[in-house]
């Protein structure tokens, strides 16, 4: 063992070399590492085998003494014998008794002073000559693959705090993003509520459009408010807008099949309903918009707002959308009148109402009975105390009223309903206002007379060939309502409303309009006028009679008595035309019609060639009976929007068309038409009526016009004959030329199998007989129970006008027919049992080409001529007929 240098030697009294930073780095680790350690059979460390030293005792261990320096030369790079005691000394700083930890220090300490290399090289082995540590496992690990792809669960809580943060920012940016609804985004259609047509009795005619009944939430009884909480939202008054556990339960019980309750809340479905930008897609986008509508509305609204809102616009099933139009759509109740039960069982519906719908048309109640067990124990929960008893007191749904849509197109009905649509189209508002508007409409019609109408018809002509088409209208001679008309038997099978659309020569029916203006112009009825024909006048074929007088000259009552053509050709030549059209026009006849007839036909305009339909002669006659003014005839006297605020009312403007004296006086010459000349068949046995006939030639077109102070009334009778392009006659289906033939795709409606042509109406067929007694067939069921009030009495104004020498006292004129002496009668040779009636024997314009068989069809659709002198208008001013609509 080398001795330490003494005094006075090289390296004594020198300071002991330093010591490696790395070196006191690694002590301090071992003293904390420490190994087994053994000694092997030779007593050395197993640590450093190498290395003599005394054997390590196993007495108490004591703190190592500082070694006195020892001069001597600079100790040489590697282990120095007598420093390796004093490193073990001085490493082991934890206190122990055993040998094995001295041991275990020495190996560390050792090890530690002979490792300068890299710290992975270093654990690998011992120190110089050692046993080598065992080896470490490659990186990876000896584990499975898996492992190296698991991140550390600090990475996975960070990432998820990370994304969490994210998605709530996210979330808090679209929230904050969402617009709370305003009124002005509420959805087209949600407001949208039927419109109700009354007659003129006030009773309901029809519904139309979207089945709802507005209501405030105070109109709804609670317990129906209830148990719409309780089936669809039983959180409803107290959640805030959403319900996370109603989210929860719809999921299970989707994935359950047991789907009873859905998610959405009553404050998500309104919003989705009621108001734009919340379409009905499935999609998350959607149902994420719509609970953040729901909540910023449940902030905004208050619940019986919202609940209000919501009840107005569920739909319920049987086309009714509300709980108002619901009740009355089950129960025929008005909601305030439902019972618990009956809310129940409404609630229930709010589910599924279209399958429920076609479950109970299929007789198929099990469905709805379980929901309405449903509701009626949700609402048990809801309040045991108020709807506990419930199950028990009816525990089956309660009884609901047949369900039979109503089509008001059908019938008269129909009739009635396309003639109010109609003026409202007119005087601007159109179909589709009606169906959403919510307007209560106010009409004239009566249906009691439109029945009345329709059985005078069929008692009159139900014998007859069914080509023979009959028409009617009243009027209110006071203030333009139309009462009731007859325009076919059924809407939905002929569409088409002869009263109103059918435009027919009026033939001797149009005279009275040349005598309001002969008397207008200040003539008189003393006034003599020409009997004998034919007369000849500019532009216009001779005109005749169809039958003779004696004398050659009557008066003025006589000759509208009789009916006298020559007579009144003559009086509107003096009065000249364009009076007798403005006449005709202010009393309601179409003014362009009137004209296109002076343009053709001229002077033959004074005996009907002019076109009028049975609505326009009614209201012409009214201003016989009513001092000359004529009102517009209509059938809406008024028109309320929803809110009751009243949008349209009828015009009560009259139009003077002739003076009250001239409007008397002409009343009394059509009162003797009805006592002692050609209307003696329509004399009503009550009360004093005044009328004309009318009758074109070849007995075309036949009319009776009459009225009473209350009542003005007109008949009018046609035949239509269904022609194939081939000249064959087909018989009309429900009064319509059939435009199909079988199964054949040759015809269509443009390119119809047969189309109508006029023809004559055959013998016996006068304004005298059918029309005649048609029209009083009606007028007395119309008149009953009406206070009889006398026409205007004679004014005999204006002056003497004779057309003609006043004939000489020799001559026996025919006597004027009095209205005061009904037994005084007409000139004998019209008899009467076959009265004289008119104007058959018109004459022909020679500029009128006569019918041919071989004409185009479609430009005869009523034939190219409708008679002597009475030609048809060109197409493009008649309106289609039924199979050209």
């Amino acid at each position: 063992m080398p001795q330490a240098p003494q005094s006075g030697e090289s390296g004594w009294g020198e300071a002991p070399p330093s010591r490696r930073p790395e070196a006191a780095y690694e002590q301090t680790g071992a003293m904390s590492a420490q190994p087994y350690n053994e000694p092997d059979p030779r007593g050395n460390p197993r640590g450093n085998p190498h290395q003599p030293g005394p054997a390590p005792s196993h007495g108490p261990s004591h703190a190592p003494q500082p070694q006195p320096q020892q001069p001597g030369p600079s100790p040489q790079p590697g282990p120095s014998p007598e420093y390796e005691p004093r490193r073990r000394a001085t490493g082991s700083r934890r206190r122990g008794s055993s040998g094995e930890q001295d041991a275990t220090r020495s190996r560390s300490n050792q090890e530690t002073m002979v490792s300068d290399g890299p710290r992975r090289a270093r654990r690998s082995g011992g120190g110089p000559g050692g046993p080598a540590e065992p080896p470490r496992p490659p990186a990876g690990g000896d584990g499975p693959k898996w492992r190296r792809f698991i991140p550390s669960w600090k990475i996975v809580v960070a990432s998820f705090v990370v994304l969490s943060a994210g998605i709530f920012g996210m979330i808090a940016v679209a929230y904050a993003n969402t617009p709370v609804p305003t009124q002005s985004q509420v959805q087209e259609g949600v407001k949208d509520q039927e419109s109700i047509i009354y007659d003129v009795h006030g009773k309901e005619l029809a519904r139309l459009g979207t089945k709802r009944v507005l209501l405030k939430l105070k109109q709804v009884p609670r317990a129906v408010q209830d148990a719409v909480i309780a089936a669809e939202n039983d959180t409803f008054r107290e959640d805030a807008g959403i319900s996370f556990s109603g989210m929860v339960r719809s999921l299970y019980s989707t994935v359950s099949g047991e789907q009873v309750q859905g998610a959405s809340t009553i404050t998500q479905q309104m919003a989705r309903a009621y108001y734009d930008g919340l379409s009905q897609e499935r999609t998350i986008q959607r149902k994420v918009k719509e609970i953040f509508v729901a909540v910023k509305l449940n902030k905004q609204l208050d619940k019986e707002t919202i609940l209000e809102q919501y009840l107005n616009t569920i739909y319920f099933g049987r086309g009714a959308y509300g709980i108002g139009a619901a009740a009355d759509a089950f129960f025929n109740k008005k909601v305030e009148k439902l019972t618990p039960e009956q809310g129940a069982y409404l609630a229930g519906r709010i589910q599924n109402p279209d399958a429920f719908d076609q479950a109970e048309k299929a007789g198929k109640l099990g469905s709805t009975e379980f929901r309405y067990d449903y509701v009626i124990g949700q609402m048990a929960k809801l309040d045991p105390q108020a709807y506990g008893g419930l199950a028990a007191k009816t525990p089956t749904a309660p009884k609901r009223i047949k369900y039979k849509p109503k089509d008001y197109f059908q019938g008269l009905r129909g009739y009635m309903v396309e003639a109010v649509l109609n003026e409202l189209e007119s005087r601007r508002i159109s179909r589709e206002d009606v169906d959403k508007g919510g307007f209560k409409i106010y009409s004239t019609l009566d249906p009691k007379l439109m029945r009345a109408a329709k059985a005078a018809v069929h008692q009159h002509t139900g014998t007859l060939n069914p080509e023979i088409n009959a028409m009617l209208a009243a009027v209110n001679p006071t203030n333009g309502r139309i009462l009731a008309f007859y325009g076919g038997d059924d809407y939905a099978k002929d569409a088409w409303n002869d009263a109103f659309l059918s435009q027919k020569q009026a033939a001797s029916a149009f005279k009275p309009y040349v005598l309001a203006a002969w008397l207008d112009v200040g003539y008189s009825l003393r006034s003599w006028v020409p009997t004998k024909g034919p007369v000849k006048l500019p532009g216009t074929t001779p005109i005749d009679n169809d039958h003779s007088m004696k004398a050659s000259a009557v008066d003025v009552v006589a000759a509208t008595a009789n009916s006298i053509n020559t007579a009144y050709a003559k009086m509107g030549e003096k009065v000249g035309l364009d009076k007798v059209i403005d006449i005709a026009s202010k009393a309601g006849l179409s003014e362009a019609r009137l004209k296109d007839a002076e343009s053709r036909h001229h002077f033959l305009i004074t005996i009907g060639s002019s076109q009028v339909t049975a609505v326009e002669q009614a209201g012409g006659y009214s201003i016989f009976a009513n001092g000359g003014k004529h009102f517009d005839n209509h059938v809406i006297i008024q028109v309320k929007d929803r809110s009751g605020k009243v949008m349209l009312t009828e015009d009560k403007t009259a139009t003077q068309v002739i003076s009250p004296e001239a409007a008397a006086d002409a009343a009394t010459a059509l009162q003797a038409v009805v006592k002692s000349g050609t209307g003696r068949s329509a004399a009503l046995y009550d009360r004093p009526t005044g009328g004309k006939t009318g009758t074109n030639n070849e007995n075309k077109e036949a009319w009776y016009v009459g009225f009473t102070p209350q009542i003005s009334t007109a008949v009018g009778m046609f035949r239509q004959e269904c022609r194939t392009k081939g000249g064959k006659v087909v018989k009309p289906v429900n009064d319509t030329c059939p435009w199909a033939r079988g199964k054949s795709k040759k015809y269509t409606p443009q390119n119809p199998y047969s189309s109508a042509f006029e023809v004559t109406l055959g013998a016996g067929f006068q304004g005298a007989t059918y029309p005649a007694a048609i029209w009083r067939t009606f007028m007395t069921e119309a008149t009953k129970g009406q206070k009889v009030i006398p026409l205007p009495t004679r004014a005999d104004t204006g002056i003497s006008e004779d057309l003609v020498p006043k004939p000489e006292p020799t001559s026996t004129p025919t006597p004027t027919a009095d209205p005061d002496n009904p037994d005084q009668g007409p000139d004998e040779s019209c008899g009467f049992v076959d009265p004289c009636d008119e104007d058959s024997n018109v004459s022909v314009d020679p500029n009128e080409n006569d019918f041919s068989d071989d004409s185009d069809e479609d430009n005869g659709f009523l034939g190219d001529r409708d008679g002597a002198g009475q030609a048809t208008l060109p197409e493009s001013s008649m309106p289609g007929r039924r199979e050209q609509q």
